[in-house]
C-alpha cells in the first residue's frame, strides 16, 4: 500500500487538510460550539473506516445516506458563512486576493482622511444620543444594498454624516454605505438577524449590523440612540461600548487586542 503512495496522494492529503482547516475557521467565526467540529471530524473518520477501509457494504450504505443528509444540515447551519464565501469568491476582488496571497501584498486599509471624520462623527452622535448605522465596504461589493437607499456619492465629512443621521432627516432611519473612501448611499435597508441570543437592549440597528456582517465581509458601526454608546461589528461578532481610540484601530486594522463577544 505504501509502495503506491505518490505525489498525488500527498496533494490529496494537503487539500483535505486545507478543507478541514477552512471548515474549522467557519465554525469558529460563527460562534458555534467546537463540539460540532469535533463531531464532524469523528463522523468523517468513521465514514472512511467503514466505507473504504473495511468496505462494509450494508453499514457503509447507511453511513453514506447519513453523510448526504449531514451535508444539507451543514448548509443550513452555516448558510451565512457559505453565502459570504461564495459572494467573496464571485466578486471582482477575487483576483486581488489571489495576487496578495502569492505576492505577499497587504490589503488596502482605510486612510486617515476617511477614518478621522468618521470617528469624530460617531463621537458627536454618541454624545447627542443620535442613532446611526454605518456599513463600510471591504472586498465584497455592496451595490445591492446601495440600491435600496438614496445614492449620495460624496466625500466623507463629519458634518455630512451628522446631518444624514440627524433625527429630523428623512435618511436617519436607514444605513449609510461607505465604499472607496466615499459616502455612496444613505437610508439603505439591511437584512435583520432573528437570533434570540442577543440582549434585549440591542435594537434593529444592532440586529441589522450583525446580519449584514454575516452575509458580507463589511465592517459596521452602530451608535445607540438609547444608550449613547458605539458598537463595532465584523463577521457577525459585536463589540459594545467601543472607545474612540479602539474604533480608530479597528477601522484601520491595527487593533491587536482580543475581540470580545457580547
Amino acid at each position: 500500500m505504501l509502495g503506491n503512495f505518490g505525489i498525488k496522494d500527498i496533494i490529496d492529503i494537503l487539500l483535505v487538510a486545507i478543507l478541514m482547516y477552512q471548515l474549522y475557521k467557519i465554525v469558529n467565526k460563527s460562534g458555534t460550539s467546537s463540539a460540532i467540529f469535533k463531531g464532524i471530524v469523528a463522523f468523517i473518520l468513521i465514514w472512511i473506516t467503514v466505507s473504504y477501509v473495511f468496505q462494509m457494504r450494508l453499514l457503509g450504505s447507511i453511513v453514506d445516506k447519513v453523510a448526504n443528509m449531514g451535508f444539507l444540515v451543514l448548509i443550513i447551519i452555516f448558510q451565512y458563512e457559505i453565502r459570504r464565501f461564495l459572494m467573496s469568491l464571485g466578486s471582482h476582488n477575487t483576483i486581488k486576493k489571489i495576487s496578495r496571497f502569492f505576492l505577499g501584498k497587504s490589503p488596502t486599509r482605510l486612510s486617515d482622511s476617511v477614518v478621522t471624520p468618521l470617528v469624530l462623527a460617531c463621537i458627536n452622535m454618541a454624545k447627542s444620543y443620535t442613532g446611526a448605522l454605518i456599513v463600510i465596504e471591504q472586498e465584497i461589493p455592496l451595490a445591492n444594498i446601495e440600491e435600496t437607499g438614496e445614492i449620495i456619492n460624496a466625500d466623507i465629512s463629519t458634518r455630512l454624516i451628522e446631518n444624514i443621521f440627524f433625527k429630523n432627516s428623512p435618511l436617519h432611519d436607514g444605513a449609510m454605505v461607505i465604499a472607496g473612501g466615499r459616502i455612496k448611499a444613505a437610508g439603505c435597508i439591511l437584512p435583520v438577524t432573528q437570533s434570540a441570543d442577543l440582549p434585549k437592549y440591542m435594537g434593529l440597528r444592532h440586529r441589522a449590523a450583525i446580519a449584514v456582517s454575516k452575509e458580507t465581509d463589511a465592517k459596521v458601526i452602530v451608535v445607540s440612540e438609547e444608550r449613547g454608546k458605539i458598537s463595532f461589528v465584523s463577521a457577525g461578532e459585536i463589540q459594545i461600548n467601543v472607545t474612540p481610540e479602539n474604533l480608530q484601530h479597528l477601522l484601520t486594522g491595527t487593533f491587536s487586542n482580543e475581540k470580545k463577544k457580547n
